[in-house]
């Protein structure tokens, strides 16, 4: 396991009138930010993905700087490899999940490929959906797709939104027992956003809070 942090964010924006700040450092593992809705927990995850640009502060994962307000530093968001796991899933409506999942691959520098699609498709159980368009699939098998398509960009990290918010209980069972598998098995930092506190208890190695959680 490598021993720099997985992340060490100390950053703050304003977002309105609204000021969001936070300050952490944790090692390798599954991390979430855990608070109440509106707590600004989306928003760092944006910042660390290059989707937003903080006012101030420093932003290293896995060992690289990504930003960095004094020293000028600011990689544009696909120099992140960070993968990104969205709430509202965010698959290409006009592509088949084969398309939806290569996308990932092609945007990946060849250098940092660390699994290939074969081995994404059998390690999330997809290979019946390859030829399906998204509108056809369910919550489940979506989120599946999305986080094959994430893998496939050759992150160093993953970042997931809340990715269990739009499933029923069944589902919500099978996604985080795939989290977990990703967290053990492919030893992949995560960087995990929630409100709810069984998710947390359950996925979480390090846990830090934000609001009034």
């Amino acid at each position: 396991m490598p021993s720099e942090p997985a992340f060490a964010i100390d950053v703050a924006v304003m977002r309105g009138t609204t000021p969001i700040a936070a300050c952490f450092t944790t090692p390798p593992g599954l991390t979430a930010l855990f608070g109440h809705s509106g707590a600004g927990k989306t928003t760092v995850l944006n910042m660390i993905a290059g989707l937003l640009r903080p006012d101030r502060g420093r932003i290293a994962v896995a060992g690289e700087v990504l930003f960095d307000s004094a020293a000028g530093i600011n990689l544009p968001p696909e120099a992140r490899a960070c993968g990104y796991v969205f709430q509202d899933i965010r698959l290409f409506p006009h592509r088949r999940v084969r398309d939806n999942l290569l996308y990932g691959w092609r945007l990946a520098q060849p250098a940092r490929r660390w699994i290939t699609p074969t081995e994404v498709i059998d390690f999330l159980g997809i290979g019946d959906l390859l030829d399906r368009a998204p509108r056809t699939l369910s919550g489940g098998e979506a989120q599946r797709v999305a986080i094959g398509r994430a893998l496939l960009s050759g992150p160093r990290v993953l970042l997931m939104d809340e990715p269990l918010s739009s499933l029923d209980a069944a589902r919500r069972g099978e996604i985080m027992t795939l989290i977990e598998r990703i967290r053990d098995e492919l030893q992949l930092p995560i960087l995990y956003v929630s409100h709810d506190r069984a998710e947390v208890e359950r996925l979480a190695q390090t846990v830090v809070p934000m609001g009034d959680s």
